[in-house]
């Protein structure tokens, strides 16, 4: 065989007392030991980094798809995607010292970093890699299984079929090889995602279902360690000393569960918070934006991401491409971006916002035409409209409730009797995973960077189209996005993506999109080397940040 060459982290609170009696042994680390701190109750946070969350139910990373703060920074994948100095992605090593691709694309052999230990001291190895895998086709709660799914064997694990993932060979402690079904190209890629970070063996055999749960239960290979974490109120993160990439440059992270900006922005004037998200402040970031106290502090990145409108083909009249395509054109999107982002991005119009690999910056423009809208809802049999539910979760942010109002109010131009229905979240979201809700107001931002990340979860399937609230129905098409990601050949390969964007998004509108966004933050004047990651985040690694009056 020829080869090629490449360089290359609830609901459940548990104390360590009880899960020291209910596993035989706490799971303190030996790491969290050489810490000169007492307890998480007197440790001194004033030299750590402030930060704000939404309270995080888990950070388990393979049971998530947004709390991803701890992911990062207490965990590592076998590579990881950075922003090089033109701020655009690069996959750079990470565990995984080196691997090597066969010609044919579908056998990688990985090389592990020597001397790596996760923050509990057992060393890592080739096993854990399987498990973390295996895990990510098996657990209950994994969501994040498609990320491996390419792999031989994946699915016949997934459904149950098979004991083992047939495709992962262990070569010895420190090397392995994974074969894939067939080709993907954007396997690498996938593998730099948070949901596919590296676990523990051993403490997930010991832990269990508590993994992601609790803070002792929270083994990683990072630059942190979890050390305190009281839900819907506070986690802190220790530098972890040991940690094989280095100690971190900050010694630490407060994080406060808070998501009221109101709040955030009062703790960040008086100094209690050092990263402030802009994006959650609504009319407020306008302030922040233009004010002359804070220009010095403002930071900003392109979020590669995009915000959009589901419109579920499986409720009347959202069957009827031509009523899909006039709920496209009433819009004013320029406007939306204008009220409700201050300008700050970009109107798209596909699946790919700019930032991705394969975004298509020559995509027809979607135009803002109300009277052909009017045209085509009269030819579908609606020229005195219909009504129509835009459902919101109470939990969104205000932007998006801004967005839901203007949309309505848009739509009701055109004669369609549009409401915003505010829902509780957990009904919310159940209702949209299961493709009982007409419209709601969306949004998306890069795991990886690939189009496949953005094409997939959306039209690889019709579990994945009704999870997501679209049931869109083409299987042909859908065939067509399974099988893009199997192209050798990258330009064959984005010239089918793009295809398939023009195919599902202008021709049979299956969504409407609206915007991506430039995301400014205003950091602390004590916060030095404060990176946007690549994808535009809210958060991303801390290990590089340095605190002026800090401890480290």
């Amino acid at each position: 065989m020829k080869w090629k060459r490449l360089a290359v982290l609830g609901c459940v609170m548990l104390c360590v007392t009880y899960a020291a009696c209910l596993f035989g042994k706490p799971v303190e680390t030996e790491a969290e030991e050489k810490i000169s701190y007492v307890s998480a109750n007197t440790l001194d946070t004033s030299g750590f980094l402030h930060v704000a969350s939404e309270n995080m139910d888990t950070v388990d990373p393979q049971s998530t798809t947004e709390f991803y703060l701890v992911a990062l920074n207490v965990f590592d994948r076998l590579v990881e995607l950075h922003s090089d100095e033109r701020g655009a992605a690069e996959i750079v090593p990470s565990l995984a010292e080196s691997w090597e691709v066969s010609e044919d694309g579908l056998t990688y052999r990985f090389q592990l970093h020597e001397g790596v230990h996760f923050s509990n001291g057992e060393a890592l190895t080739a096993s854990d890699v399987r498990f973390t895998f295996e895990r990510l086709l098996t657990y209950r709660k994994s969501v994040n299984a498609g990320l491996v799914m390419s792999i031989l064997g994946a699915r016949e694990l997934h459904e149950g079929l098979a004991d083992s993932l047939a495709g992962f060979r262990e070569l010895d402690e420190l090397s392995f090889e994974i074969t894939l079904e067939k080709p993907h190209a954007a396997f690498i890629d996938c593998l730099s995602s948070p949901s596919a970070s590296i676990l523990d063996e051993q403490t997930l055999h010991r832990v269990g279902d508590l993994f992601g749960l609790y803070g002792p239960s929270t083994i990683g290979t990072g630059p942190f360690i979890v050390k305190k974490w009281t839900i819907g109120s506070e986690m802190i993160l220790v530098a972890n000393p040991d940690c094989w990439s280095g100690a971190p440059s900050c010694p630490g992270v407060h994080i406060r569960m808070m998501s009221d900006a109101e709040s955030q922005q009062i703790l960040f004037e008086n100094g209690e918070l050092d990263i402030l998200d802009l994006d959650g402040l609504g009319g407020e970031r306008e302030s922040f934006l233009r004010s002359r106290s804070y220009q010095d502090n403002l930071c900003c990145g392109q979020r590669v991401g995009i915000n959009y409108l589901t419109l579920n083909q499986s409720i009347a009249p959202l069957d009827d491409v031509r009523v899909r395509k006039a709920l496209q054109y009433a819009l004013d999107r320029q406007m939306l971006l204008d009220v409700v982002y201050n300008g700050l991005g970009h109107l798209e119009n596909g699946i790919f916002p700019r930032g991705l690999e394969g975004h298509n910056p020559d995509l027809d423009p979607i135009p803002y035409d109300p009277a052909l809208a009017r045209s085509l809802l009269a030819e579908a049999g609606y020229a005195d409209g219909f009504d129509l539910a835009i459902a919101v979760s109470e939990e969104s942010k205000q932007a998006v409730h801004e967005t839901v109002e203007i949309v309505a109010y848009m739509w009701e131009q055109i004669g369609v009797r549009a409401t915003v229905q505010v829902m509780d979240a957990d009904d919310y979201a159940s209702e949209r995973r299961a493709g009982r809700l007409a419209c709601c107001a969306m949004g998306w931002t890069a795991d990886y960077d690939d189009p496949e990340n953005f094409i997939m979860p959306f039209f690889g399937s019709r579990e994945n189209s009704l999870y997501r609230g679209l049931c869109y129905s083409d299987e042909t098409v859908m065939e067509r996005v399974r099988n893009a990601g199997s192209i050798v050949d990258n330009m064959q390969r984005i010239e089918e993506y793009r295809a398939l964007e023009k195919k599902i998004v202008q021709e049979d509108a299956a969504w409407v999109p609206l915007l991506s966004r430039i995301h400014y933050f205003a950091v602390s004047d004590r916060v030095e080397n404060f990176h946007v990651s690549w994808n535009g985040w809210s958060f991303g690694f801390y290990r590089g940040i340095h605190i002026q009056d800090g401890n480290g």
